[in-house]
């Protein structure tokens, strides 16, 4: 792959070349030269208005379907739909059938071919099944290339079985997730328990639900060691928790999707099951917090949660439908609409270093990983947006802010047509 990008904006702190507009040169792979005015024949030359790159993005939660719910979302678009968001690496949860378990099937999604621009980090499920009640291949799934250990939207309900992950995993640097949600709270509840909803006529999910079930993993944490993750919180107390264990010296780390920063349960109003979500949206004061949370450091990491589900799974009353929107195409630009751009870089690249993937700054003799976006112009929306096989989107209709044209990385080049 021999390419020369013109006239990009670098925007990566770790580059020396960063906040400035410079030629690249990419042969076979690698950032063979960096500099102005660089010319080369034979090669492909790439060109972008208000071009700006960055290394590439990588979003620690994201659900396809294959194997077993391929109507949902195939590996081969699901890749194509992240590289064209931007996103060189996705972590892939193991919410498909069979489960992601075991290390053949780690095997079977770590080396699915390359077509597009952005590889795969597999998220092995912590439990066997997903049950919840043996601990999974935990040693044997990491030799192969998971990443993490958790089960996708289910908490891990026995806190002996949270100890003995925690104290297990050390001894190979692993990283246990804990989705913060009590059942037992939470109930049936769908949406936020607020007075809102409550004059909807549903039953809530009280900020409790999240906030007791985080409490607990923290005093286990802070009991065993190890590394914990808690994926995708969404109440203010949550961020509070998280800051207090951080100032202790805890491992801890967390993420929130970047739908909980744009909607609250207000937009429940609208009785659309695609603003049917786990966590629900809280309140403007939760949504608020989190955006703090960002801001200070807090909160590690944004993930677009990118959840696809068919149309019969969504095109159903309220407590029928199942949970989830997607988000890879809709992340950076609704990003764009809260923060600057160096901070959601920063955010979307945070979960390499937690999640132990590797880093490629944009400097000569590294491996080309990169996105390509421009941060400016506003649009709204809509299904010519959505590039997955879902349409599940919350953000239909949204206002949203710059454009990604897409990623070149691992040997491959994924870019939107002009």
């Amino acid at each position: 792959m021999n390419i020369l990008i013109k006239s990009a904006c670098i925007i990566d702190s770790n580059s020396e070349f960063h906040k400035q507009t410079v030629d690249i040169l990419i042969e076979d792979g690698k950032i063979s030269k960096v500099g102005n005015n660089i010319s080369r024949e034979g090669f492909e030359t790439i060109s972008f208005e208000n071009l700006h790159i960055s290394s590439g993005w990588f979003d620690s939660s994201v659900a396809f379907g294959e194997p077993g719910y391929e109507e949902r979302e195939t590996l081969l678009n699901g890749l194509k739909t992240a590289a064209l968001s931007g996103f060189t690496r996705i972590g892939l949860q193991p919410n498909t059938t069979p489960k992601v378990d075991n290390s053949s099937v780690v095997n079977y999604i770590k080396n699915y071919p390359h077509t597009f621009a952005t590889q795969i980090e597999p998220i092995g499920a912590l439990t066997v099944k997903g049950e919840g009640t043996d601990l999974a291949e935990l040693y044997d799934m990491k030799q192969h290339g998971a990443v993490s250990f958790g089960d996708y939207k289910k908490p891990i309900k026995n806190p002996n079985l949270l100890k003995l992950a925690l104290q297990y995993t050390q001894s190979f640097n692993g990283l246990v997730q804990s989705y913060p949600m009590d059942t037992q709270i939470a109930g049936t509840a769908f949406v936020n328990e607020s007075l809102n909803t409550t004059q909807l006529g549903f039953k809530g999910i009280p900020n409790l639900a999240e906030e007791l079930q985080i409490s607990r993993d923290l005093y286990v944490l802070e009991y065993t060691g190890g590394k914990l993750h808690i994926p995708t919180i969404s109440t203010a107390s949550s961020v509070q928790l998280i800051r207090e264990a951080k100032n202790k010296g805890l491992q801890i780390s967390c993420s929130v999707a970047v739908h909980q920063l744009i909607f609250t349960d207000k937009h429940i109003e609208s009785f659309d099951a695609n603003y049917k979500v786990l966590p629900p949206f809280r309140s403007e004061k939760d949504r608020l917090a989190l955006i703090e949370g960002v801001k200070d450091g807090t909160i590690d990491i944004i993930t677009s949660d990118h959840c696809p589900m068919d149309i019969e799974q969504k095109k159903v009353v309220m407590h029928q439908a199942k949970y989830g929107t997607i988000g890879l195409e809709s992340a950076f630009g609704a990003l764009r609409t809260l923060f600057d751009t160096e901070l959601i870089i920063e955010k979307l690249n945070a979960a390499k270093s937690i999640f132990g993937v590797d880093t490629n700054t944009i400097e000569e003799g590294n491996p080309a990983d990169i996105t390509l976006f421009n941060p400016d112009g506003e649009n709204t929306f809509s299904l010519e947006n959505i590039i997955s096989t879902s349409r599940n989107s919350a953000f239909m209709g949204s206002s949203i802010k710059g454009e990604v044209y897409g990623a070149i990385a691992f040997g491959k080049k994924t870019l939107k047509s002009k």
